[in-house]
């Protein structure tokens, strides 16, 4: 890979062929697709590393203490020998940059490969194609926020941490002097907070810039328009804070800060100016001098940046990473805008070009980012992600807007008609139907005459057949029930709907992604989309009491769901994965739905893993607010553990479910209660079989809407065939919904 370099020595520039970085636990690799150029900082060392020996001895008289030190400890030559050394080394650029996760180290579970993330760090978010960047020193871009955009994070963060120690209040005014970058960051900073600005720079093109941004007023530091201006803003009291974001080697902006500020206002500095303070000013107004320590606590502390250990945030509310994620949201949310900061982009292989120009000035740019080419997986094929993980598109529901569901006469009992009658059919929903009020079974319809003819005789159909038509054609008939073998129920869900027929179809609805576009087609062609797939677990009573007991969620969810599905007996049909599709896709649905349900969202990623073959499978879903869900989904567990536990952790509070036997709810310490646990139910688990037909024959009865959208049954049905495009892909599967 390629990084930029420079010879701190001899001050020669250049862009170096270097090892890849290795992806270390605690960390991610990271792909620049922008860097930031600090024209303060970053030029400032490139102007050193061209001064001549005494020239820089000049510059950094702390680094000459040090050499001194060193000679009385070491000798001469072997000083000598040191300095030598380390200044004849390359030494990297750059300490701000957005790019792609390629790689997530061990310990690292907040990001994901192919996610966009915000990185900070002069040894770690470099002017270089890959970096290595610690957890604590990288953030998530959120959905919306472009990359050159998100290239701004750490110079945001710097400036935040500054106005953070102005402690500024609303309604106060404030002065700023320096207009350069981190000044006008500060600028809009302290105009979100309610503060009033004046800004200070000899540069009127960057004063003038800062009013655009928001500042009341800017001139000329020593221009009576910046005192005219606090005069008025602050009725001849002064400003309650000064940031100092200026560098040189005048001292100018301290000695302006003392005239301008109140009586006991604040002087911040951000910068890298001259601090001679005028003792006699600063002592009679007992001004409050604070320092800002780069991007914020943390910085310089290696076992927070490099292992990862965070502060607790009872006691250091805005760490480095704090403020970085949340100068992210300020610029994703509109409330700060660095468009206009923008004065160049440079492709990465002219940095060298672009370097000299800035330092020359014959390029004069507040920010000029950095460029580089995508990866040459991403540019050979579309058709994948970012990380190289495969897209399956999600059809979209069309509805002619003619059609719409009526509703039957109250009296009149609702007419079912059953396509199959196994023994799904028989244990879970026929014997809820038979019973039920309002309902007549109609027609059963089966492959063969005896098995008709018993589910006639057992549950009481008007009829028996083995003549599709004779439902299909009935106008008698409301709604139909597809409990037939997996491969049929696309291709008989499709003719019910053309048929004018309201539709139970059990899971699965499709097989494959082209089944699932033609159910859609149909209903697009029909006008009908009155559809249930028969995901009944959202509809238990104990699971719908413990979502209720659990309440509304604020932040993202972590959910378990851990199924321990059993060998299938030898001879199962669900063995047949040629015609009827793997095990998953026979049920897997049921899971995913409850999943989606539970946290009130469509998946937009799946990825599977099978750790013994594809019947054990580790499948983790993720959700657009953040939220993930992993379902374990084994045969190899012992029989007589619970088939299915699932635990929802979110704000503090964990939702657990056994197996549909009982439930129970904890609360933070701060809810007022600690937990609610149902009874154990006397009978067998109810799965919410009944409960859904229920739902199911009142929206058919009433024309009123159906259980489930029919937008959540085809992204839970799509996420659902995900699972064996991950598993062939070996990486996660994007869902996009097609337009």
């Amino acid at each position: 890979m390629k990084q930029v370099v420079q010879n701190y020595k001899s001050g020669e520039l250049s862009v170096l062929e270097v090892p890849v970085p290795g992806c270390k636990p605690g960390g991610v690799l990271v792909r620049t697709v922008y860097s930031l150029i600090s024209t303060g900082t970053e030029m400032m060392k490139v102007s050193e590393a061209g001064m001549s020996m005494v020239g820089k001895a000049r510059s950094r008289p702390d680094q000459v203490a040090k050499v001194m030190q060193s000679v009385a400890t070491n000798g001469l030559p072997a000083t000598y020998r040191k300095v030598m050394g380390k200044l004849d080394s390359y030494t990297p650029l750059g300490y701000s940059l957005c790019g792609v996760v390629e790689q997530v180290g061990a310990g690292v579970d907040d990001v994901k490969v192919g996610d966009l993330v915000a990185c900070a760090g002069n040894e770690h978010a470099l002017h270089a194609e890959i970096n290595w960047v610690p957890k604590n020193l990288y953030t998530p871009v959120p959905d919306g926020l472009a990359p050159q955009h998100a290239s701004f994070g750490t110079v945001g963060s710097i400036a935040l941490q500054g106005v953070r120690q102005g402690e500024p209040q609303l309604g106060e005014v404030a002065l700023v002097i320096g207009l350069g970058l981190i000044g006008q960051l500060v600028v809009q900073l302290l105009t979100a907070a309610g503060v009033r600005v004046v800004g200070a720079d000899p540069d009127p093109s960057r004063c003038e810039l800062a009013e655009r941004l928001g500042a009341a007023a800017c001139g000329d530091p020593g221009s009576a328009a910046v005192e005219n201006a606090v005069a008025e803003l602050t009725d001849g009291h002064g400003v309650d804070q000064v940031y100092l974001a200026a560098g040189g080697g005048s001292n100018q902006p301290v000695e302006l800060a003392a005239h301008l500020a109140r009586d006991r206002g604040r002087v911040i500095d951000i910068g890298k100016c001259r601090l001679d303070l005028p003792w006699n000013a600063y002592y009679e107004k007992e001004l409050d001098v604070r320092f800002s320590r780069s991007y914020g606590p943390g910085r310089y502390d290696p076992e927070y940046e490099l292992e990862g250990r965070d502060y607790p945030i009872g006691y250091v509310r805005w760490t480095e990473r704090r403020n970085l994620a949340c100068f992210i949201d300020l610029m994703a949310r509109g409330r700060v805008d660095v468009d206009p900061l923008i004065s160049h982009v440079a492709d990465f292989e002219g940095a060298v070009e672009t370097y000299r120009r800035l330092k020359d000035g014959e390029l004069k740019a507040v920010t000029a980012l950095f460029r580089y080419a995508p990866a040459e997986s991403e540019s050979e094929s579309e058709s994948q992600t970012k990380a190289g993980a495969p897209k399956l598109e999600i059809p979209a529901v069309r509805r002619p807007a003619a059609q719409a569901a009526s509703a039957r006469p109250s009296r009149s009992p609702v007419r079912l008609a059953f396509i199959g009658a196994g023994n799904y059919a028989s244990s879970m929903l026929l014997p809820h139907l038979a019973q039920r009020e309002g309902v007549a079974l109609s027609t059963v319809v089966t492959t063969t005459a005896l098995s008709a003819a018993n589910a006639q005789r057992k549950f009481g159909f008007a009829r028996a057949t083995t003549d599709l038509d004779a439902v299909l054609g009935d106008s008698s008939i409301d709604a139909v029930f597809v409990v037939t073998r997996h491969s049929s129920h696309a291709s008989l869900t499709r003719s019910a709907l053309l048929a004018g027929k309201t539709v139970f179809v059990e899971k699965p609805l499709a097989l494959t992604a082209d089944e699932l576009a033609s159910v859609l087609a149909t209903v697009e062609e029909s006008g009908n989309d009155r559809l249930q797939v028969g995901f009944n677990r959202r509809f238990a009573p104990l699971l719908r009491e413990a979502k209720a007991r659990l309440g509304a969620r604020t932040g993202p969810a972590s959910l378990r769901y851990l199924v321990n599905a059993g060998r299938l007996q030898h001879g199962s049909w669900y063995l047949r994965q040629g015609t009827e599709g793997s095990r998953f896709e026979g049920e897997g649905g049921h899971f995913i739905d409850t999943a989606s349900w539970l946290l009130g969202a469509d998946p937009v990623s799946v990825y599977a893993v099978a750790p013994s073959g594809n019947e054990d499978l580790q499948i983790v879903l993720t959700y657009p607010d953040g939220s993930t869900a992993t379902i374990s989904y084994v045969t190899s567990g012992a029989p007589a553990f619970p088939k299915e536990t699932l635990d929802l952790l979110a704000d503090g509070k964990v939702l657990k479910l056994d197996d549909f036997v009982r439930a129970s709810v904890f609360f933070s310490s701060t809810a007022g209660r600690k937990r609610w646990v149902s009874s154990r139910l006397p009978k067998a688990r109810d799965k919410g079989q009944s409960n859904e037909l229920a739902s199911f024959v009142k929206a058919v009865r009433t024309g009123g809407p159906m259980p489930v959208p029919l937008e959540s049954l085809v992204a839970t049905t799509a996420a659902t065939l995900a699972v064996q495009a991950s598993l062939a892909a070996g990486a996660p599967v994007a869902l996009a919904r097609s337009l």
